[in-house]
């Protein structure tokens, strides 16, 4: 331990109890579980960084790098012990390149910081994970988060021009470059973007930025089914309409927000989507009043259009509770993050609806139904043993559910622990056997994440 203080200081590594406590979980819910850090290193430099992981390689010290905790799969979770990498005193936006629509930001900062830091120059940063305001830059760009604009904008893969890393064995690496292309050699910004810190630790990001959109409307439409609400977001699709946001609740999630907190969302209806549409002002009305053409004519019963910022941000305020309110409903929340194609939205919510009533659970369905990005959040006690069982085969059952109709495992959460089983049902074993390759190849002692992805 006393490496490592020489390293970064003896105020930088926490040894305390109660200090290693705290890291001991993300926000995966795992019941009486406890991983519990032999210590926890704050550093502040790359150069600090690779000397932490030189010496950890040496030793063959695990190292779990941990940005807010927000992880939903297990991701930060220090599974084998050894040292948690917290890297919330490199959090500085180092230059915003207006000319070249970027910015450097290191791994700390929050992804809402990024956002309004960029907004003072008309520039727009898209990627918007549920929890941007602690949610960091590393920890979104390890899990190449998603979020809401992701059906027009893309997820963080795509906002990632080029990477600073450090190497188990403690060597510096710069990936991509600050051009717009550039298809030199194997893409390994693309690479460590998305491999939940198991390749190498992110010291530093360039971004890609785009021009503010001028003019935003929020809109809320709401229907008898799911089906019909599918049936709206194709319809837009077709027009050759594209919002920014094309969101999905079920009425379990409406009457759950609305019992804790009045937004007046319609808790008898079975559907309703939350759309926001972008852009110039006078394409954003057009757009706004096609959208609620389609929905009016695929059987929309009541739509709310936003006409200030107060109204938009009083939409969003009712979708971005959702999580918070199903937590109040029992002890635990567990939010699956299955990927279906989009036709397949309506099948994917009834196969979860038959699931959790087949195993007695309550489930709170919501998503990106833009990108088929289903996210069921069931509410229940860990602590009760034979409801903590009926959970898992329920999730098994929802995740061959997935696969059977064309998706996925995941579509921004990530593997992690939590859905490591799995992965054998989603992926080949030869492709399998290339990612472990892979991880060998950048991480051969196995320090970094271990027990992660493969």
């Amino acid at each position: 331990m006393e490496s490592f203080r020489k390293i970064v200081g003896k105020s930088n590594v926490l040894t305390e109890y109660e200090d290693r406590y705290c890291y001991a979980y993300d926000a995966t819910a795992i019941g009486d579980r406890l991983y519990l850090p032999d210590a926890v290193i704050l550093p502040e430099t790359t150069e600090q960084i690779s000397k932490i992981l030189k010496t950890a390689n040496e030793n063959k010290i695990p190292i779990v790098v941990r940005g807010a905790g927000t992880n939903l799969v297990g991701g930060c979770l220090p599974l084998k012990g050894g040292m948690v990498l917290h890297l919330s005193k490199m959090n500085k936006i180092i230059n915003v390149d207006k000319n070249n629509l970027q910015c450097v930001v290191q791994p700390g900062v929050t992804v809402e910081k990024v956002q309004q830091e960029v907004q003072k120059r008309d520039l727009f940063y898209p990627p918007d994970p549920a929890s941007l305001r602690v949610s960091t830059i590393g920890g979104s760009i390890a899990q190449s988060s998603g979020g809401p604009r992701g059906f027009k904008y893309g997820t963080t893969k795509d906002y990632v021009l080029a990477l600073e890393a450090v190497l188990p064995d403690g060597a510096i690496i710069k990936t991509g470059g600050k051009t717009a292309k550039n298809v030199t050699g194997y893409n390994l910004t693309q690479l460590l973007t998305g491999s939940e810190g198991t390749l190498a630790v992110i010291t530093e990001a360039t971004l890609r930025l785009i021009p503010e959109p001028e003019e935003r409307k929020v809109l809320l439409a709401c229907f008898e089914s799911i089906e019909m609400a599918a049936e709206a977001v194709t319809g837009m699709i077709y027009a050759g309409i594209t919002p920014s946001t094309l969101d999905l609740m079920d009425k379990n999630t409406m009457q759950t927000i609305e019992k804790f907190h009045k937004t007046g969302l319609p808790t008898d209806m079975e559907a309703v989507l939350v759309l926001e549409a972008d852009g110039f002002k006078e394409s954003v009305e057009k757009q706004a009043e096609q959208i609620i053409k389609i929905c009016k004519e695929l059987g929309a019963k009541n739509i709310r259009s936003s006409q200030n910022q107060q109204e938009a941000d009083e939409i969003w305020f009712a979708r971005r509770s959702a999580f918070g309110a199903v937590s109040r409903l029992r002890p635990n929340v567990l939010t699956e993050d299955a990927v279906v194609p989009r036709d397949k939205v309506p099948d994917m919510v009834k196969e979860i609806r038959r699931i959790a009533d087949k195993y007695s659970l309550t489930v709170c369905i919501m998503g990106h139904i833009g990108d088929g990005n289903i996210h069921p959040n069931f509410s229940l006690d860990l602590r009760d043993k034979d409801e903590a069982e009926r959970f898992k085969k329920a999730a098994d059952e929802l995740f061959d559910a997935a696969l059977s109709l064309g998706g996925t495992l995941s579509g921004e959460h990530g593997i992690g622990a939590e859905k490591l089983p799995y992965m054998k049902k989603a992926l080949d074993k030869r492709s399998l056997e290339l990612m472990k390759s892979i991880k060998s190849a950048f991480d051969p002692d196995n320090i970094l994440n271990p027990g992660k992805v493969v």
